[in-house]
């Protein structure tokens, strides 16, 4: 959605990702609950990355194998055995963070945070030329967060955690997003100087800010605009919260783009999901991974489709597409199912209950009702007669049926692969097909009809 901005000082980021997570009720770690097709992390990590974060680290804790083998390698990691607070996890950090350089810390359960505002937060920081500097934001009601304070002059003095603060502290709207970006070599320092005497008796980071500032290093606050990209998702109403957040932003970009969503409040799409103009999405749709949906499209309703490529014009209805390939002008559904490996060409017709694995159907084809197509090569302009099946896996191995140009498939058929239908080709209803069919041939694989008159009166 933004154009990767590439930074001229370097900027390192640390994702505080450690907590359990107690509030959420779930065996899941926090971070790793999904918003949409996405995990929390997943986000923040993304953010970091289109404005050229040069280095990233995920400071895990609780289940941090799991969160390891989720996120991947794109990351570092730092491990916090003991969770003493978010001064001590970006402690853990301290090889990572090094002399040079600017480091950002993020929270790994905000999913709203944008690239353009963490943009933000950079270039204040290094036009006021800060060694540290904070994001705050006003909220009516501060409960709960730690309060920015002030001089009378309006310049930073400390932030107090709710717990420790006094009743004219605790008044004050101005609170803490828990963003924040340091000099490396400054913030080591500050680190080293962290004490656990408060309330929790933890480890706060934002104690960093005052440390600094008594230090002589200028220190500033930047108030954000936007109270939202801050949120914490610390419950499973907190996660719904956020998601409506997002499913409101996401589709309202989509539709200033030119995509019409006849209902917005019942659309479901990805952050990574392309669409071009003039594509119509109706109600019930979920498009997630890396979709791409072309012009002139009408999606839905009550569609699912996943890191799929959708071509222009195409009509999909009530149907599942996973990691599917659909071309030009072709329809799919009612209650189709395109699996992994399905590659559609043009003016294809998929009609209702079929599904479709690890195939190619070229140009023309008609698959209309009631059929399996699995690990096939499909010509030109096929019929598929109501009720066929490719029978590709004998248990063991799977293997390729061919249906070359112009076939006819009759109802009923049972395609044993490995075999090839050849063009123009026949198959008579009724028939199990385990032999090669000459071009132009009629195949006829079934028992001759015996009728015994008067079986039911005998019995």
């Amino acid at each position: 959605m933004i154009m990767r901005w590439i930074m001229n000082k370097k900027l390192k980021v640390i994702i505080l990702a450690a907590g359990q997570g107690t509030r959420m009720k779930s065996k899941v770690p926090k971070v790793l609950h999904k918003v949409l097709d996405k995990t929390m992390l997943d986000y923040v990590i993304d953010a970091s990355l289109k404005v050229g974060a040069e280095d990233i680290c995920v400071v895990v804790g609780h289940k941090s194998m799991l969160v390891k083998k989720m996120i991947g390698d794109r990351v570092k990691y730092a491990l916090q055995k003991e969770q003493l607070g978010t001064g001590h996890a970006v402690m853990q950090a301290g090889d990572f963070i090094g002399d040079e350089g600017s480091v950002l810390v993020l929270c790994g359960d905000t999913p709203l945070i944008k690239a353009e505002t963490i943009k933000e937060i950079f270039s204040y920081h290094t036009e006021h030329a800060d060694s540290a500097t904070s994001v705050s934001f006003i909220k009516e009601d501060p409960t709960g967060y730690g309060r920015v304070i002030r001089s009378s002059e309006g310049e930073f003095l400390r932030i107090v955690e709710q717990k420790d603060g006094t009743p004219e502290e605790l008044a004050v709207k101005e609170v803490n997003s828990g963003v924040y970006i340091f000099e490396a070599k400054v913030l080591k320092e500050a680190l080293s100087n962290l004490s656990s005497s408060n309330a929790q008796g933890e480890y706060y980071l934002t104690d960093t800010m005052e440390i600094i500032k008594n230090s002589g290093e200028p220190v500033g606050v930047m108030t954000a605009k936007d109270e939202n990209e801050f949120l914490g998702v610390n419950s499973k109403l907190d996660l719904s919260v956020a998601t409506k957040a997002l499913v409101k932003r996401i589709n309202e970009y989509h539709m200033l783009n030119g995509v019409t969503i006849t209902n917005p409040e019942n659309t479901y799409i990805g952050q990574d999901v392309s669409i071009e103009a003039d594509t119509i999405i109706l109600p019930g749709t979920t498009l997630e991974g890396k979709t791409v949906i072309g012009t002139d499209c009408v999606i839905g309703p009550n569609t699912q489709i996943v890191s799929s490529e959708i071509k222009d014009g195409v009509n999909i209805k009530m149907s599942v597409l996973m990691n599917a390939y659909v071309d030009n002008y072709t329809t799919v559904g009612p209650f189709a199912y395109l699996r992994p490996g399905a590659n559609i060409g043009e003016h294809v017709r998929i009609g209702d209950f079929v599904e479709i694995k690890n195939s190619n159907i070229d140009d023309g084809t008609k698959v209309s009702h009631l059929t399996y197509v699995g690990d096939s090569d499909v010509g030109k302009n096929v019929n598929f007669g109501c009720g066929t099946v490719t029978a590709n896996y004998d248990g063991v191995h799977k293997y390729r049926t061919t249906i070359k140009d112009n076939a006819f498939i009759g109802c009923n058929t049972n395609l044993v692969a490995p075999v090839t239908v050849g063009e123009n080709a026949v198959t008579a209803a009724g028939s199990t097909i385990n032999n090669d069919v000459p071009p132009h041939a009629l195949s006829i694989a079934r028992k001759r009809q015996v009728n015994i008159d008067g079986w039911m009166d005998k019995k």
